[in-house]
């Protein structure tokens, strides 16, 4: 236990850098691929490979528990694997074109994944307590906020990732300003929603680790949109100008 948490202090601490990092470099993926960040690999096999381990190795923790039974632990289980099923195996073979991310950004991913993955599922199928999340877990406040929050951010992820994808034609490679949805208030829809879903889990687990997912979430998507939005103001002055859009929080920031 007292490694465990040794390795979530880490986590914390490391989130906090990343955060202020993001503020001054880019990552290398999307919009922002360049040739300082290295060797590129295809969007498709880059999001497949960062994302896979933390889908897989969840399913390991469950089956390797004496927890397999367990209502609570596999609702909480199916509600994770709902967002990474869909991140993994559906949401690369979506994207249109042919971006490139860079291999030093998929492996870093990777190895994020590795380690929330463990974070998460070390937690819920081993560490928890065995009064915890148990049958009645599923029916209380915490448990029943944060899944409406999850499932609210996780419609909100996909929706806007739809939007952004069919602004493009079959062969167009040219950036356009979102709109509709979310978009309507933020210019990274996207990310908001998956701050959402994030939160929502944190709230349904109740837990150190949810929360630290949520602080990742946070620090990893919040300079990315600021990066996007000076982009898009860039890119579409006249458009923005009329706009009272926001980066990822709705009427805030």
């Amino acid at each position: 236990m007292t490694l465990y948490n040794t390795f979530i202090g880490a986590m914390i601490g490391a989130a906090v850098m990343v955060f202020i990092a993001l503020y001054f470099v880019k990552a290398g993926y999307g919009k922002f691929n360049a040739k300082q960040w290295g060797r590129t690999i295809n969007n498709r096999t880059a999001w497949v490979i960062m994302e896979a381990p933390i889908c897989l190795l969840m399913i390991v923790f469950w089956l390797c528990s004496d927890r397999v039974l367990s209502p609570a632990p596999l609702a909480i289980c199916l509600l994770f694997e709902i967002h990474y099923v869909q991140r993994t195996f559906i949401f690369p073979f979506l994207m249109r074109g042919k971006g490139k991310m860079s291999l030093a950004v998929m492996c870093m991913g990777f190895f994020f994944n590795v380690a929330n993955a463990f974070m998460q599922g070390y937690w819920i199928f081993f560490l928890s307590p065995d009064d915890l999340y148990t049958p009645a877990w599923l029916l209380r406040p915490k448990f029943i906020i944060g899944t409406i929050l999850f499932l609210t951010g996780f419609v909100i992820n996909l929706d806007s990732d739809h939007r952004v994808r069919n602004l493009r034609k079959p062969g167009d490679t040219n950036y356009y300003l979102p709109h509709g949805g979310m978009y309507n208030y933020v210019t990274s829809a996207n990310y908001f929603g998956e701050l959402i879903e994030w939160l929502g889990f944190a709230v349904l687990t109740w837990s150190i680790p949810g929360l630290v997912f949520f602080i990742w979430t946070f620090a990893n998507l919040v300079p990315r949109s600021d990066a996007i939005y000076k982009f898009y103001k860039e890119k579409f002055p006249k458009e923005m100008q009329g706009k009272n859009l926001k980066r990822i929080f709705p009427f805030i920031y």
